[in-house]
């Protein structure tokens, strides 16, 4: 082993290594040519693939790594017969950042605001350029032969470390591949459900009918991607019976409430009951139903607080949704106008006063109606539909209050205030 390190080195610092050098940067320059044609012109911004620009996506170096390789296997061949030693260094290092591109892009995607996803990122390239090292001081062989040394027997079959280690290599490369087709797989569901609704009623049916979809596929892509992966360590598939019995177990008695999101995840997606779009108000917090995922659902108030509730909290309590048949929600104000006010004349003046007012529907029109006799003057109630709760009801409120008080002023009436009369005791003699 030694003997090949330092033959290597060598070989790197002969005049050949330039001509090396220079093939590589042949291939490098390939590779950034091939991507910026098939990426066109315009950046794409969050692609997996081709990344913000041209060279940090995936794409760029498995076009290199597969270039190099070509060009490694023509160069060792006559007439060149070059040794290969800067191709011995670059090859494992193109494959390293192959993996750890395809890593992080892909954790990303999938989860775009987790904290634990810069650890994953790190930990990853840490493991990648480990195993370059191995590979280039040609550590990796004797290692994998070591650790294929220590084994153990599970049932019928005799299970290695080196078994456990590639079978979770591969766990993590199947797992990425189908984190990033499920990605991928929802991005375009979304995506057309969000073009083709237009954001109206239909098209929030369409995107939870869709986000069901996209739930299915991820959760199905991650099944068969386990499999895979348990599979490729040499573990028998048919000895996962018994472990599957005692999942169950423990999904009967203390998974019982993860479980029963999950379901109620797909039963509130499947009903279409509720639907991203909508304005709902569960357990005293109402707002506006931002997402939908299998295990909860996300809120958001009309001040900006987010309220993560539980599904079979969503299934199993009362949830008043303005948004369920009818999006259209009535409110109303209180306004005073002084006793001997004409009101036969003053009611219509003020239902069209209202109707101009932004926000408030035509149909059904605004309506003004007397409804108490108080003690300081005439009460009328104002009553007006709108049809876009999710923008707030104490800015359209205030609207309206504005319009009637224009609308009292430009009549010349003004709205009484609390009177109150003062009876005096007559002075009592010789005090």
């Amino acid at each position: 082993m030694l003997d090949n390190a330092l033959a290597w080195l060598t070989a790197l610092f002969k005049p050949s290594a330039l001509i090396e050098g220079a093939l590589l940067l042949t291939c490098l320059g390939l590779a950034w040519g091939l991507v910026r044609a098939l990426r066109g012109a315009q950046p794409v911004p969050g692609s997996i693939w081709f990344g913000d620009r041209v060279v940090d996506g995936v794409l760029f170096p498995v076009a290199a790594f597969l270039l190099a390789l070509l060009v490694r296997w023509l160069a060792v061949l006559p007439p060149l017969s070059l040794p290969g030693a800067v191709f011995k260094l670059v090859l494992p290092v193109l494959l390293s950042l192959v993996v750890i591109r395809l890593s992080v892009r892909v954790l990303q995607r999938v989860f775009p605001k987790s904290n634990a996803v810069r650890v994953a990122e790190r930990s990853l390239s840490w493991l990648a350029w480990l195993a370059v090292v191995l590979w280039v001081t040609d550590l990796l062989p004797l290692i994998l032969q070591e650790l294929d040394g220590i084994s153990w027997k599970i049932g019928s079959h005799q299970v290695s470390v080196r078994n456990l280690f590639e079978g979770l290599v591969t766990a993590v490369v199947v797992m990425m591949g189908a984190l990033w087709a499920a990605a991928a797989v929802e991005s375009r569901l979304i995506k057309g459900a969000l073009v083709g609704g237009a954001g109206g009623a239909g098209g929030m049916q369409d995107l939870s009918l869709r986000k069901i979809a996209a739930n299915l596929v991820r959760a199905l892509l991650l099944f068969i991607g386990l499999m895979f992966a348990l599979s490729a360590a040499g573990i028998d598939l048919t000895a996962l019976g018994v472990l599957g019995g005692a999942v169950g177990v423990g999904i009967g008695f203390g998974l019982q409430k993860l479980a029963a999101n999950y379901i109620s995840g797909f039963v509130i997606l499947a009903e279409r009951s509720m639907r991203i779009g909508d304005m709902v108000k569960v357990d005293g917090f109402e707002g506006r139903i931002t997402d939908i995922t299998a295990r909860y659902t996300v809120i958001r108030a009309l001040n900006g607080r987010e309220s993560i509730v539980p599904n079979e909290m969503m299934i199993t309590q009362r949830v008043e949704n303005s948004s369920l048949a009818d999006p259209r929600v009535a409110l109303s104000t209180v306004v005073q106008v002084a006793y001997g006010t004409d009101l036969a004349v003053l009611l219509p003046q003020l239902s069209r006063v209202v109707a101009g007012v932004p926000r408030v529907l035509a149909q059904p029109e605004p309506t003004v109606m007397l409804s108490n006799f108080a003690a300081d003057g005439l009460e009328l109630t104002v009553a007006f539909w709108i049809g876009d709760s999710e923008n707030g009801q104490s800015n359209v409120r205030s609207a309206v209050n504005l319009a009637l008080l224009q609308g009292l002023n430009e009549a010349g009436l003004e709205i009484p205030f609390p009177q109150r009369v003062w009876h005096g005791l007559p002075p009592v003699p010789g005090a």
